[in-house]
């Protein structure tokens, strides 16, 4: 079996407050590799969160086929479920368990023998720093550590498949870092990720493959080199000045760069256009100021996702 998530024209339908239907996915198709961590990027309302019910099998699709692990999510829901952890963007634990009871009644769900599961839990309390907090009823947690409990609780199964929602919201610096760590080390080991965030930074450092959705449509998706190919004609340029002239910020404009930021000797632009332009624009430029240094990088994250949600939609069926 090649992939463990196949999405084909996948489309979903609910009803607004108003009456209108309104369309969530419209015919979103992709397919992950087994053993690879995949991420959803969008804005709010893009519909990464449907996509993880559906594949969640909690919401059923209007129209389209999800398939996990080779379990249709409509019509093998049990088997499908089975093959999955699941942290959605909502609160995923019990708030009136304990910590402890959280993550044993979780496993115990999902066939986990007694000694397994306690062996899990005592590995997770350690590795989610949970150990002061196991009487503890969830309700009484702060957001940041409720979060870690739902997280912890995928570790106390070992499915091929985690579909994390928004798993790292609230969590402090190094324990995000922590657990982007493990889900690295789950990947290696063969366990397929699938992962929405808005945190581009985190994408960027942890997708193998990232697809942007806006609108319930897939814009793009690809590996971060693909993506940047596809807004090739944004360049990011640092500039370092043997001296910073006090009419230097009116010749960066001339430059005509879309950002521009100075600081002391140093400016960082960004441009759109051509790269051969750009580079001549430059060294016309040092002729008449002396550049120390100079460097040309391709666009961030961040700014491949800012270029292609602005695109315009594409046509239906394009």
């Amino acid at each position: 079996m090649t992939h463990a998530i196949e999405v084909e024209a996948l489309c979903e339908d609910y009803r607004a407050k108003a009456g209108a239907s309104v369309r969530a996915l419209d015919g979103v198709s992709f397919a992950v590799p087994r053993g690879r961590i995949y991420g959803l990027l969008g804005p709010n309302g893009a519909g990464k969160s449907t996509l993880v019910k559906i594949l969640g099998t909690i919401t059923a699709p209007t129209a389209g086929r999800a398939a996990v692990l080779g379990f249709d999510v409509t019509r093998e829901p049990l088997a499908a479920r089975r093959q999955m952890a699941v942290v959605l963007q909502q609160t995923a634990a019990e708030n009136l368990l304990t910590v402890r009871d959280n993550l044993l009644v979780y496993a115990y769900l999902h066939g986990v023998p007694r000694r397994a599961a306690h062996a899990r839990m005592r590995t997770v309390v350690d590795e989610f720093e949970l150990g002061a907090r196991l009487r503890s009823t969830v309700q009484e947690l702060s957001l940041g550590t409720k979060r870690r409990i739902q997280v912890a609780k995928i570790f106390m199964l070992d499915t091929p498949l985690v579909i994390l929602d928004e798993a790292t919201t609230g969590m402090d610096p190094l324990m995000k870092r922590r657990v982007m760590e493990r889900l690295r080390a789950e990947a290696r080991n063969g366990r397929t990720i699938l992962m929405t965030t808005q945190v581009l930074s985190e994408a960027e450092a942890l997708c193998d493959t990232i697809m942007i959705l806006h609108r319930g449509r897939a814009m793009a998706a690809g590996t971060l080199n693909e993506l940047r190919r596809r807004a090739a004609h944004t360049f990011r340029v640092t500039l370092t000045f043997a001296r910073a002239d006090g009419d230097l910020a009116q010749r960066l404009r001339a430059l005509a760069p879309t950002e521009m930021k100075i600081d002391g000797h140093s400016a960082e632009l960004l441009f759109h256009g051509e790269e051969a332009e750009l580079l001549a624009r430059l060294g016309d430029f040092s002729r008449t100021v002396p550049i120390a240094q100079f460097e040309v990088r391709g666009p961030t994250l961040e700014e491949i996702f800012v270029t292609l949600v602005a695109e315009p939609r594409p046509e239906a069926g394009a």
